[in-house]
């Protein structure tokens, strides 16, 4: 398939600025609703809709059960996995907190392309960046080590959410599915708000009832905004982007995410949260420049083998 360079870079925008956006929405809706439920309805819904819409513009379907395992695996780690850790972090964790957190994942996906080469591996210049990258993150995390309840737990978590969400993104990347990329997004949502709702109806049940007008708005944005719109820019960007660029959405991210959630639900930025910002963007922005080379042909199979 052929990308379109606009298309790419229209993607990459939505992205970054939507993507921003969602820690608010996220943060609003799990202190509303139980996070399972939540999360299973508003993948589940968007996944059924987008499900809907292709069949109905007869865009192809994967036509084998390996691509549909392929794809359903791939989406049970992003959203099930990743976006499950993330909404029980946010129970806890403020929205710009989360975000900085998440700055991480261009980190470990370079980190990971580097480890599993599979055309290029990044030059010296990209190891510094990685180093000053994890550092900045060690920085953020270190004033809540000592905190008493779910603070430094809900952390990690996001952390490791951001390691899952890196490792199903090269994932997803290395392997060719068949149909459109709609169908395969549909299935993707649809097969992790299943799992959501089934988790759900075993802890805790399935209903929002006597949820707020704020929190049903976060619900419909996300449904609509954050997963139809942004998740199906993310996918086009990351087929349509080497993997560490279209990683670089991460680093955008932060800083709408802390203005949002600085104006709107008046969320705290310190001084270490700036600085720790500056040192994991800094690092990013060296990984991403940082010069790449092939992988030597010796080395390639062996670089096979070991990929993801």
């Amino acid at each position: 398939m052929v990308y379109n360079k606009n298309l790419s870079i229209l993607a990459y925008l939505t992205v970054c600025l939507v993507w921003g956006s969602t820690y608010l929405a996220i943060r609003v809706a799990v202190t509303d609703m139980p996070f399972l439920a939540f999360a299973g309805i508003r993948f589940f819904t968007a996944g059924v809709l987008i499900l809907i819409v292709s069949k109905l513009k007869g865009w192809s379907f994967p036509k084998n059960s390996q691509d549909y395992k392929t794809i359903i695996f791939a989406g049970l780690m992003l959203l099930f996995i990743s976006n499950g850790l993330i909404c029980w972090a946010e129970q806890w964790l403020e929205s710009s907190l989360t975000a900085l957190l998440i700055a991480s994942v261009p980190l470990f996906m370079a980190l990971i392309e580097a480890i599993f080469p599979r055309d290029q591996r990044i030059g010296r210049l990209g190891w510094v960046g990685l180093v000053i990258g994890f550092l900045g993150v060690a920085f953020l995390v270190s004033p809540h080590l000592a905190l008493e309840g779910r603070t430094f737990s809900a952390m990690l978590a996001v952390l490791a959410a951001s390691l899952n969400w890196a490792i199903a993104s090269i994932y997803l990347k290395r392997r060719t599915v068949s149909g459109a990329m709609m169908p395969n997004v549909g299935i993707q949502m649809l097969a992790a708000g299943a799992a959501f709702l089934f988790a759900a109806y075993f802890f805790g049940g399935v209903s929002i009832s006597g949820s707020s007008p704020s929190g049903i708005a976060a619900l419909l944005y996300l449904i609509f905004i954050g997963s139809i719109l942004a998740y199906t820019a993310f996918n086009y960007m990351l087929k349509a982007l080497p993997a560490a660029k279209a990683g670089t959405y991460a680093y955008i991210n932060p800083i709408v995410a802390v203005i949002l959630g600085a104006l709107i639900l008046k969320e705290t930025v310190t001084t270490q949260n700036i600085i720790a910002t500056v040192i994991i963007i800094g690092g990013v922005i060296l990984v991403q420049i940082s010069k790449v080379t092939p992988v030597e042909q010796g080395n390639r199979e062996e670089a096979e083998v070991k990929a993801l």
